[in-house]
């Protein structure tokens, strides 16, 4: 093909490869991923050799660029001209930030090394020895770009390795955006998608076939429009230099806020950073017009998107909370008022931490039956990574023991796996055996709550003490470690879902053999040394008795089927985002029943209107 014709190779060549590249998103990079980290380090240790070749061969002497004062020497110069030239060099560095996407999959001490010693030094050599080139042909050479740095016998290995490497920093880059879209549904802050994990053996490794498409839509959309790169990285550099930006200012409150250092030291760290960021951020801003406008655009789009669903679910929550039920109003539902409990696992799921949920009081006024064994499941996302499995289930009593109802508040982290239905149905059962166990335990050797009895009768409202059920063995005397207050390190601390509870206890193992849960239905009697010892020995194996005979008859998921509206009032802006943006969006994503694998054979639920 002639030269003329190159353009129109390049753009059909450049969508085949993006194609490829998100087509084969689903089959996950722990099949390839061993080959990342060599092509990575064979493209840094390429640039690195050019840049050395080009700087011995045409000019020794441009390692004094490194010098700030050639920096502000041009500065000085070209004035306003320099000035705006700085919005054009940021894809010098855009790029070589990729890796920080993937903090979600290495540490901070992986990155940082690798960048201070391997990353950075690569792209100085390689600019330096451009430099030098540009500095013996700038008269003669009509393109700068890097391939016409390289020495023509390498040109076509090189141009193989730099396709490879940026493959490699685009994969970087959509498996970041995967983990950022997975940590923000956690959070309640984007509506709820697909989360498919793609290896069983390294945990983070996710596919998100919505967000995959959608990138590759907007990819292809974006490398078709723009048709060049000098577009692209006015687009690209603006969307980094925004985000060193903001990331500078959130750094700042980081300083008083948790680390809680001087404001005088965030301050002087804002001014050092936030100018020289500020001066290449207003530069990037003179790009507007030219390809810059891309990132603002999708920024805004989707801040509008996680505004939207992140406020109506926060007004959702706010409505459960002054429309729950008292506890008095289910101890008093029974035969009397033609309400029946029937037999197996009834599974209520509320975000309500405290308190009888609306859904459930709708649902028994229009099915005037509930199962025997009750259980107000709520499922929160912590701002915490992790949450050991020994502190995922805070589990108490809604009631006095004979009715047979239980509160459990399941906790995960942003980066934690959520179970499939069926492990998470048989630990849950698991847990509440524990917790009841540990409940009569307790009794055995203090008061059975007399005091809390004294309490709960003047406040109607309150619940029983939650515990922190933890991996036990009921092998002889339970080995429980009880404390009355929480560990700094728990993370109960600061949780802020549980604070109308008048109590939390941490509930341990005890010893290092408490590897191993199971649950066993039998009571041991040597211990029964008093008739009321032996009465508590028979209520308790009663309880796991029904728990037991529950289990094996079945369990339902109680769900509300929600539909949110702006009352009446409210601004326009409000209605279109809560009654067109809200439910659009609600309606297009996962429900909590496709999110929670709810069989549909098990399924009930129950309609419910928001007015907010």
């Amino acid at each position: 093909m002639s030269k003329e014709h190159h353009q129109y190779a390049v753009i059909p060549i450049t969508c085949f490869i993006l194609v490829c590249l998100f087509a084969l998103q689903h089959y996950g990079t722990h099949r390839v991923g061993f080959l990342f980290a060599p092509v990575v380090l064979t493209w840094l240790l390429c640039i690195s050799a050019l840049g050395l070749y080009n700087m011995i061969h045409w000019n020794p002497h441009v390692y004094k660029a490194l010098s700030p004062y050639y920096m502000f020497k041009f500065l000085k110069k070209t004035k306003k001209g320099g000035w705006m030239s700085l919005g054009g060099i940021l894809l010098c560095i855009t790029g070589s930030e990729a890796m920080f996407a993937d903090l979600g999959h290495f540490s901070y001490a992986a990155i940082q090394t690798a960048f201070t010693f391997l990353v950075y030094p690569a792209l100085i050599l390689a600019y330096m020895g451009q430099a030098a080139y540009l500095s013996q042909h700038h008269h003669t050479s009509y393109h700068i770009s890097f391939y016409v740095s390289v020495p023509e016998s390498v040109r076509w290995p090189v141009l193989v390795i730099a396709i490879l490497a940026s493959v490699v920093g685009s994969q970087a880059i959509i498996s970041g955006t995967f983990s950022i879209i997975n940590q923000s549904q956690s959070l309640s802050c984007f509506p709820r998608v697909k989360v498919i994990h793609t290896s069983d053996k390294i945990h983070g490794q996710i596919y998100i076939p919505e967000i995959n498409w959608v990138l590759m839509i907007l990819c292809i959309t974006v490398t078709i429009g723009f048709r060049d790169t000098k577009h692209m990285g006015n687009a690209s550099g603006l969307a980094v230099m925004t985000v060193m930006l903001v990331t500078t200012c959130l750094m700042s409150l980081v300083i008083i806020l948790c680390w809680n250092k001087p404001p005088a030291v965030a301050l002087s760290f804002l001014l050092f950073f936030g100018s020289i960021e500020l001066l290449y951020f207003s530069a990037s801003l003179t790009k507007f017009t030219e390809g810059a406008w891309l990132p603002i655009l999708l920024a805004l789009f989707l801040m509008t998107i996680m505004f939207v669903w992140h406020y109506a679910t926060i007004k959702k929550y706010e409505f459960d909370l002054h429309n729950k039920v008292s506890l008095e109003w289910l101890l008093a539902l029974g035969p009397s008022l033609g309400v029946a409990r029937v037999p197996g696992i009834g599974l209520v799921f509320t975000d309500l931490t405290s308190g009888i949920p609306a859904n459930f009081s709708r649902f028994v006024t229009n099915l005037p039956a509930y199962h025997r064994i009750l259980v107000f499941v709520c499922v929160k996302s912590v701002p915490v990574p992790f949450v050991p499995p020994a502190e995922r289930y805070l589990v108490g009593r809604v009631g006095p023991a004979a009715h047979r109802s239980y509160r459990c508040i399941v906790r995960y982290g942003y980066r934690d796996v959520h179970q499939d239905i069926d492990s998470f149905e048989t630990e849950l059962v698991a847990r509440l055996a524990d917790f009841i166990r540990y409940d009569w335990h307790r009794s055995q050797h203090t008061s059975p709550y007399a005091e809390d009895d004294a309490s709960h009768s003047n406040e109607s409202s309150s619940e029983r003490r939650l515990a922190v059920i933890g991996t036990v063995t009921f092998s002889g005397t339970p080995g429980y470690g009880i404390e009355e207050s929480v560990e700094p390190a728990s993370v109960s601390i600061g949780f802020s879902t549980v604070e109308s509870v008048t109590d939390v206890i941490e509930m341990q193992a005890v010893g290092a053999g408490a590897v191993e849960r199971r649950v066993r239905f039998a009571i041991d009697d040597d211990d029964s040394e008093s008739d009321g010892q032996t009465k508590m020995y028979v209520q308790l194996e009663e309880e796991l008795r029904d728990l037991m005979t529950a289990q094996e008859a079945g369990t339902a998921f109680i769900l509300g089927h929600t539909h949110v509206e702006a009352k009446q009032g409210s601004s326009i802006l409000k209605r279109l985002a809560i009654n067109f943006g809200y439910n659009f969006l609600r309606r297009n994503c996962r429900g909590p029943d496709v999110a929670l694998k709810v069989p549909p054979i098990s399924l009930l639920e129950v309609g419910m209107v928001y007015v907010v």
